[in-house]
């Protein structure tokens, strides 16, 4: 399903280049939507439409799906650490000086999980939502505890 009355932009980062979508008034709170595997920001379409009537919305598609580029090798294209890269980079472009709103689907909250237990995204949160996807983190500590 298109994103209908979406603006478009690219954003360069770790070399790829992230295809993002934005909805909304841009001078309203800015909400991150991030999709999961094996997904394309497309999934977010009839929930980006609702949230754009009140805030500024942006779906990007994750390195390597829908229309961004994927990383060359793919091995080790993928780390959490580029993937908080990418993050950065989306928000520093749609909302360089307000923290944003994040929610993540899947693999997208895996994603975002990371995003918001690390330093260097500190202050740049206003809120996480989290469906259908575990920090590693505690899925860790849940699976050590019940294996030793």
């Amino acid at each position: 399903m298109a994103l209908r009355g979406a603006r478009e932009r690219w954003v360069r980062t770790g070399g790829v280049e992230l295809c993002v979508a934005e909805l909304g008034d841009g001078s309203r709170p800015t909400v991150v939507l991030v999709h999961g595997y094996p997904d394309s920001k497309e999934v977010w379409s009839e929930v980006a439409e609702r949230l754009a009537e009140r805030f500024h919305v942006v779906l990007y598609d994750v390195r390597g799906h829908g229309r961004s580029s994927a990383p060359k090798p793919l091995r080790g294209g993928f780390t959490l650490e580029k993937l908080t890269d990418d993050f950065l980079a989306v928000v520093d472009a749609v909302s360089p000086d307000r923290p944003v709103h994040l929610v993540g689907h899947d693999w997208g909250s895996v994603q975002s999980w990371e995003f918001v237990t690390v330093k260097r995204t500190e202050g740049r949160i206003a809120s996480f939502t989290s469906m259908s996807g575990p920090s590693l983190d505690h899925f860790g500590h849940w699976i050590k505890k019940r294996t030793t």
